[in-house]
């Protein structure tokens, strides 16, 4: 059973900006912030050159290290990956998460689409992790692009 979520935010910035701060290991970081028990993103390690077949380690501030698999990467407009490893009580809920950005440039802008597809773990966790991942992790993915936007405009040190 699966759980969707989709942020958007229009940029006003140039989508390979936008495309190359979202792949960027050491500024990403930095925008992912977290909410509530959703753990924030404290380092990401690329395994090898950014390419399709890729693994990059996410480590959360909660000490858990989750592997994402680079499944897509067409720059500026579009890269994908799917995010395994949830440690308990995450785990007991989601065994994995198949995330979806595609960049859409618009006159002196760029919108992104931010979309996850989360796996549960079966049929009777599928409502309390539905409810957990809406109100906890969409808005994390919300104030991720904010902070995003903000770091490209200057508004956040960077």
């Amino acid at each position: 059973m699966s759980i969707v979520l989709v942020a958007q935010h229009r940029f006003d910035h140039p989508a390979d900006a936008v495309f190359a701060l979202s792949v960027d290991v050491e500024r990403f970081p930095q925008t992912f912030t977290g909410y509530g028990p959703i753990p924030a993103i404290r380092r990401i390690v690329l395994q090898g050159p950014l390419a399709v077949g890729a693994t990059r380690e996410i480590h959360s501030s909660d000490g858990s290290v989750l592997s994402e698999h680079i499944t897509a990467l067409r720059p500026p407009l579009h890269h994908a990956y799917t995010l395994s490893g949830f440690r308990a009580p995450l785990g007991w809920l989601v065994r994995s998460g198949q995330a979806d950005w595609q960049l859409q440039p618009l006159q002196n802008a760029t919108l992104v689409t931010w979309s996850y597809r989360f796996e549960t773990t079966g049929a009777i966790v599928r409502a309390p992790t539905a409810l957990l991942l809406h109100r906890c992790m969409q808005p994390a993915m919300q104030r991720c692009l904010q902070r995003m936007n903000a770091l490209l405009s200057g508004a956040l040190p960077g």
